[in-house]
């Protein structure tokens, strides 16, 4: 249930911060922010109703998101696109353990989703691509871990 709050949260910041860069994009990006807008209110309303549906109370929305990029051109507005997308791969992570299948699924193309928009958003903004195979995961989930019951050699 925690899981699918922190990516409803992520989800209301996206949108929030879609509305303040869509206001510095023109033509082709502004129409990219705004599809990308459209996609993130509706996967916060399915999170809405997932949640509402286990009989959760999803939280609402703040009156204001702290961004983490200050928007003041076409640039810095493509640079916040892509941290609101990376912190949405972050969140849909904890939500890639889930037990439910359909759960897993769902959060394993919500990260793919999230992952290929940043990519495009940094490539518009002139940024460098992330170089980890992974990104969201943190790096001790990547490190191989023993079986039970099996042997580890150190340095192999």
């Amino acid at each position: 249930m925690n899981a699918l709050q922190d990516a409803l949260r992520a989800e209301h910041a996206a949108v929030y911060g879609y509305g303040v860069l869509g206001a510095r994009l023109r033509g082709p990006l502004q129409q990219t922010a705004k599809t990308h807008w459209d996609a993130h209110r509706l996967q916060r309303d399915d999170l809405v109703a997932r949640l509402t549906g286990q009989g959760a109370r999803p939280e609402a929305a703040a009156p204001v998101y702290r961004l983490p990029v200050k928007v003041t051109s076409a640039r810095t507005a493509a640079e916040l696109a892509a941290a609101l997308e990376q912190d949405l791969v972050g969140a849909y992570v904890g939500l890639a353990g889930a037990t439910d299948p359909a759960l897993r699924s769902f959060a394993a193309h919500a990260m793919q989703r999230a992952m290929i928009r940043s990519v495009r958003w940094l490539s518009s903004a002139g940024r460098p691509l992330p170089g980890e195979a992974f990104p969201g995961l943190p790096q001790s989930a990547l490190s191989p871990k023993a079986a039970p019951g099996e042997r580890v050699t150190p340095g192999t």
